[in-house]
């Protein structure tokens, strides 16, 4: 099993900034990679960027390309997301999210947390 906890997050002004992270814990050698998944009131959870375990490939939304940045740290088996230039739209509930090497197997995630941005 692994544990997923978020911390950061919080209000900003358009135009701020704000940083995630997310701290993993047990057995980390299961996950493949890392990432942020977003969900607003009344709409899907999306994915928001990925970063592989491995090579440390990464993958943003359409959205957030530009503006966000994922990076990790191995050692610490965190992952964060730096968020720039905020925008009201970024207003949602931010899950950490890790999926697994065996591709049958759910993924997992963390308990989420808010970010509201307002001026």
């Amino acid at each position: 099993q692994v544990q997923l906890v978020e911390s950061g997050g919080g209000s900003a002004q358009p135009g701020g900034s704000l940083r995630l992270s997310c701290a993993a814990s047990g057995t980390i050698g299961d996950i493949a990679g890392m990432g942020w998944y977003r969900q607003a009131s009344g709409q899907q959870r999306e994915l928001v960027a990925i970063i592989a375990k491995r090579g440390g490939r990464t993958s943003y939304a359409d959205s957030v390309k530009g503006r966000f940045t994922i990076s990790r740290d191995n050692a610490k088996n965190t992952v964060y997301l730096e968020m720039a230039s905020l925008k009201p739209e970024d207003t949602a509930v931010y899950y950490c999210n890790a999926p697994q090497l065996n591709r049958g197997a759910p993924d997992y995630w963390g308990k989420g947390i808010q970010v509201t941005v307002s001026s």
